[in-house]
């Protein structure tokens, strides 16, 4: 009989434990999507830089190319890039979480009416979709990857045949 209290108070005691830790990885999780979303909604929907440092290390590690590193090239590529495409857009479709990172999938739109990526204006409008995948640290945006559709992107451009 005491063998049984033992073996049935550990069984207890490891559920609880494996619970628990399982409840706090999902709420991690969840504030990491929430994390996302909210960057992305002030952003890439408000165009608001100001709230960027709540959001992103200031040494944010870019690895598109075309993105210089750290917050402050982060900031530097986008406002250039809302400045080319005034109606610019964003649409977060869908965000997927596991651990420290998050895949975002969503559709970036406008039409070029300024010089972009030295590409002069085009005067045509572009619909790209995306993942970008995030690494978070210690609750902010340390490290970034994309897929993006650059042949589209480019093609709706007017810059490839």
């Amino acid at each position: 009989m005491e063998l049984f209290k033992y073996l049935l108070t550990t069984l207890l005691f490891t559920t609880l434990l494996t619970k628990g830790n399982l409840t706090m990885a999902q709420d991690q999780i969840q504030q990491n999507k929430q994390l996302l979303a909210d960057f992305a909604d002030a952003v890439f929907v408000k165009k608001d830089f100001t709230k960027l440092p709540q959001f992103m290390q200031q040494t944010y590690i870019q690895h598109n190319p075309l993105v210089p590193q750290g917050l402050s090239g982060f900031q530097h590529f986008f406002a250039d890039w809302f400045k080319a495409v005034p109606d610019w857009q964003y649409e977060l479709e869908k965000l997927v979480a596991e651990g420290d990172t998050v895949w975002a999938y969503g559709m970036y739109s406008g039409t070029q009416q300024g010089e972009w990526l030295g590409i002069p204006a085009t005067g045509k409008h572009y619909r790209i979709y995306a993942v970008d995948i995030f690494r978070i640290e210690n609750g902010k945006l340390a490290e970034h990857w994309d897929v993006l559709d650059t042949y589209g992107l480019f093609k709706q451009l007017g810059v490839i045949q």
